[in-house]
């Protein structure tokens, strides 16, 4: 049977060409490009571990930036507490004593003008008896027709208006 004959003839040239350029693929792709791929692939893992690495490190370093700058705010936060609690004292202290110093005025103006009322009072009531008395003088003369003398007067009307 020439065409088994042939079939078996044409088919080992075909297995043998096909047996090479599968060799030839194997070799080229196989043993040269595969390994420079892989080793791409490899140096991009190892970037990309790096760069996680690095942003986390990165990270952890603001967040250490961060506590400290927020201890460092809290620190500042209380001194200015301190500082405006201690104004305060300060301006308290100041205002007591200036009030201190103004109820000093007001008391020895108050003393002052108590003491003028009295001396007032003291010469309204002199007044007054000096005129009740010279009106009793008037009064005892007209109606008793007696003359009264005016130290009788006077201290008859200081009796009477001690005594009510």
């Amino acid at each position: 049977m020439p065409q088994i004959a042939q079939l078996a003839e044409t088919w080992s040239s075909q297995v043998f060409w096909l047996l090479v350029f599968f060799g030839i693929t194997f070799f080229v792709i196989g043993r040269g490009m595969v390994p420079k791929v892989m080793e791409t692939v490899a140096q991009r893992d190892s970037q990309i571990a790096a760069d996680l690495g690095a942003a986390k490190a990165a990270r952890d370093a603001a967040d250490e930036q961060e506590e400290a700058w927020r201890v460092r705010e809290n620190e500042n936060r209380a001194a200015a507490q301190a500082i405006v609690g201690k104004a305060k004292d300060e301006a308290a202290a100041k205002s007591e004593k200036k009030l201190k110093a103004a109820q000093t005025r007001l008391d020895k103006k108050l003393a002052e003008a108590e003491d003028r009322i009295a001396e007032a009072r003291t010469a309204a009531l002199t007044e007054v008896e000096a005129v009740a008395a010279e009106a009793a003088q008037d009064i005892v003369s007209r109606l008793a027709g007696v003359k009264v003398t005016k130290p009788v007067a006077t201290k008859a009307v200081k009796e009477a208006m001690t005594h009510g």
